[in-house]
């Protein structure tokens, strides 16, 4: 009987930016092979002639031919194929980002819904020093929109809520981000001295994203990769990073770019995780481990309540058996108490938290 030999799944190719069509290269790459799309597809523009200054001066403003559609139809029907592509090679926990100003995020919008993605977050990106207004007729134009979306409604992608936080001085995170355009020596510039793209995003946006969004040793595909900013950013934070980009100046500004890159060391790289993210650790470890012994009396951190250890893990008091956290919250007339943070216990006189004991394990756990 002849064994049926198995084809070796293809690689992944990671680090590496791909010369091409986004779609055709995306329909290349093994199925469900990367954890985040980072998106910065064309704007669609719409602009009629030259912009120019007060001054008469010309405005570098986006005039490339990737930037331009004969129809709203052909645009959309851009944008179904490469999101279909993008889904293809999304892992089923994975996200994606879309970043898009009114000219067509909106229909973006409606293309991510209609492929089955599920929004997660719209996020305005206002810039602190956005381009004027020339012309006068239109509100000055100071921001663009990020769409940040899961796989499916049923995903579980990564948020790194408590991260973000601490990025945020310890407030929560909003979905409006104050971040200055790409500008000074950040800009990249060609041979000429002129802008080598005329949309560069800046670093600072693509950090919080990745922070935010992906861990450690994660694939980042940017099928609109550009000088490269999502490829750089990615190196720095000890992600992967796959760039698809079909104009070869660009392409050799990235490759130069991310060469000169330097990966910050793993500890660099640790973030604040969710305490709900931690393992769990049920009380009666503490009792099988002989950390605490059966017959044990617990005090609560203000003193004025105890209880003690039975060998199953339950406290009891008075009145009342149960876990750390129903005796606690019964003791004290409450719905509910955290015990971990309400009880300790005492060795040579000092009175320690239990939770230092959690932590212990926890630590073992992670080793």
């Amino acid at each position: 009987m002849k064994t049926k030999t198995k084809i070796p799944a293809k690689p992944v190719p990671v680090d590496q930016i791909l010369a091409g069509d986004c779609v055709a290269e995306m329909n290349a790459l093994p199925e469900n092979s990367v954890d985040l799309v980072f998106a910065d597809p064309p704007y669609n523009l719409q602009l009629k002639g030259d912009l120019h200054r007060p001054d008469s001066s010309l405005v570098d403003a986006v005039d490339n031919d990737w930037d331009q559609f004969s129809s709203f139809a052909v645009y959309d029907a851009f944008s179904r194929a490469w999101l279909k592509a993008a889904r293809r090679v999304l892992k089923p926990d994975g996200a994606i980002w879309v970043i898009g100003s009114y000219h067509n995020i909106f229909r973006v919008g409606a293309a991510l819904q209609d492929a089955g993605f599920w929004i997660l977050n719209d996020v305005v990106w206002r810039k602190t020093n956005p381009m004027p207004n020339f012309r006068g007729k239109r509100l000055t134009n100071a921001h663009e929109t990020m769409i940040w979306a899961g796989k499916s409604d049923a995903s579980k992608y990564t948020f790194n809520y408590e991260a973000l936080k601490e990025l945020n001085d310890g407030v929560q995170m909003r979905s409006d981000w104050l971040l200055p355009i790409c500008n000074g020596s950040e800009r990249l510039k060609d041979a000429k001295g002129e802008k080598a793209h005329p949309t560069q995003k800046p670093e600072a946006l693509l950090h919080r994203v990745l922070i935010g969004s992906t861990n450690p040793g994660d694939i980042v595909l940017d099928p609109f990769f550009g000088t490269g900013t999502t490829g750089a950013v990615a190196k720095k934070l000890g992600r992967h990073f796959i760039g698809i980009e079909r104009e070869e100046s660009y392409r050799k500004v990235a490759e130069k770019r991310i060469a000169n890159i330097r990966r910050f060391d793993a500890q660099s790289l640790e973030v604040t995780t969710s305490k709900r993210a931690e393992p769990r650790v049920p009380f009666g470890q503490l009792v099988e481990r002989g950390m605490l012994n059966p017959g044990e009396v617990l005090q609560s951190l203000n003193g004025k309540r105890t209880a003690k250890v039975r060998a199953d893990g339950t406290l009891v008091a008075s009145d009342t058996k149960g876990s750390i956290h129903q005796v606690a919250a019964q003791l004290e007339g409450l719905p509910s108490c955290n015990g971990w943070t309400y009880w300790s216990f005492t060795r040579e006189g000092q009175r320690i938290p239990i939770d230092v004991l959690r932590q212990q394990i926890r630590a073992e756990l992670k080793s």
